[in-house]
């Protein structure tokens, strides 16, 4: 059966000749973007169909009107490279063309045109199933099936070849849906895998983390029973330390656990650290390096996002002074607000090491991307003379919740 359903073009609102001109470009623009997507196999079926229209138009005595072939042929070419992209409107154009070119036939008096490239529509028909499900399916179909009641109207090929055509056409529709249900299927079954796996990861890691993370909380607890029985203030305040910091990781571990079980589902347990709570960041005392905080400026009415991002920035440099800053004896935290910009500097007096020693981590990576992701900038190296800063710069007001 080789016709297919009709697309006509609705013409744009006349809001003026430069109105027209710039819908005209724009649309001629998403045209030629939508071709350069178009895959290698798409191009080939496309100039398969103009060369055997081509062929025809020059070989055969029959072909009725030759440059209207030609140029309906160029329109199953072009509706043959956007097809997975605007199905309705590829196979709109070609089952619609064989549709009106019927009807033009028979009012001017002379034979069907019968292209035999028109088999094409086929792979159209295929098309709109396999992408299009819902709304665009149905006007599709409606299109194709009027466009065959037309062409069989107008140009009646007997009984048997209506029913064998209008056969191969719902077949290819029907593997078209087929296919389209198979990937679907698919797709729910690899998301389905995925879950299964986040939740299998939240369970070894509730399982491990947990186990250890209790473990030091137990003994820092009993640790500080024997400590304060001593009389030892710097045991006392490092094991008060090790507590909170042990049962502040188990809460934060659960809220991750319960986002890995159910990515839906905002955990409740979740702590959302604020500017305030950098006050406990702070040390005095025994504990190396001493901690300082110092907030300045308009730090009130700030994005949540850059809030926690400003914490845990923070956190992250006061471990990293911790762990790496030689013979640091204290890490100065300073928060400066103001009308635009929230700015942090995390600074501490360690020694020096080698180049080796400041290669980037998987921390200072991880600073990078959270700030940059709120538009903000970080930048982190050791000061002239001694230490390691870390400065990170954020906008207040274009961050996201």
């Amino acid at each position: 059966m080789g016709q297919a359903h009709g697309g006509s073009f609705g013409r744009p609102a006349e809001d003026g000749p430069m109105a027209t001109v710039t819908l005209v470009s724009n649309a001629a623009s998403s045209l030629r973007a939508t071709v350069r997507r178009s895959g290698r196999y798409d191009r080939a079926l496309a100039a398969t169909v103009l060369a055997g229209v081509a062929l025809e138009v020059v070989l055969r005595d029959d072909l009725v009107w030759p440059p209207v072939a030609a140029v309906f042929g160029c329109g199953l070419a072009l509706a043959t490279l956007v097809r997975r992209t605007y199905p309705v409107a590829a196979v709109a154009v070609a089952f619609g063309g064989f549709a009106l070119l019927d009807v033009a036939t028979v009012v001017a008096g002379v034979a069907p045109m019968a292209l035999h490239s028109g088999w094409v529509v086929l792979v159209l028909t295929w098309s709109l199933l396999r992408r299009r499900a819902g709304r665009d399916a149905v006007i599709g179909l409606v299109v194709v099936a009027g466009a065959v009641a037309v062409i069989v109207a107008v140009d009646f090929p007997g009984i048997a070849e209506t029913i064998a055509g209008t056969a191969v056409v719902a077949l290819t529709a029907a593997l078209g849906a087929a296919v389209r249900y198979r990937a679907v299927a698919r797709a729910q079954l690899v998301e389905r895998a995925r879950s299964r796996e986040r939740e299998q990861l939240a369970r070894e890691l509730h399982d491990t983390v947990a186990h250890h993370v209790s473990a030091i909380a137990i003994q820092a607890q009993a640790g500080l029973v024997l400590a304060r029985s001593s009389s030892l203030p710097g045991a006392t305040e490092a094991l008060e330390t090790i507590n909170r910091e042990a049962a502040r990781t188990l809460a934060e571990m659960r809220a991750m656990v319960t986002a890995l079980r159910d990515p839906g589902q905002q955990p409740a347990t979740a702590p959302r650290r604020r500017i305030a709570d950098l006050a406990r960041l702070a040390t005095d005392g025994t504990a190396a390096p001493r901690v300082g905080v110092r907030l300045h400026g308009d730090l009130t009415n700030l994005p949540p996002a850059v809030e926690g991002a400003v914490y845990r920035v923070t956190q992250e440099s006061i471990t990293n002074a911790r762990r790496h800053a030689r013979q640091a004896t204290r890490v100065e935290v300073e928060v400066t607000g103001d009308a635009t910009d929230v700015r942090l500097t995390v600074r501490d007096d360690g020694a020096r090491g080698t180049p080796a020693d400041h290669q980037p981590g998987f921390g200072l990576v991880g600073m990078t991307e959270r700030v940059t992701l709120l538009g903000g900038t970080l930048t982190a190296g050791p000061d002239p003379d001694r230490g390691w800063s870390v400065r990170a710069v954020l906008p207040r007001g274009s961050a996201p919740s």
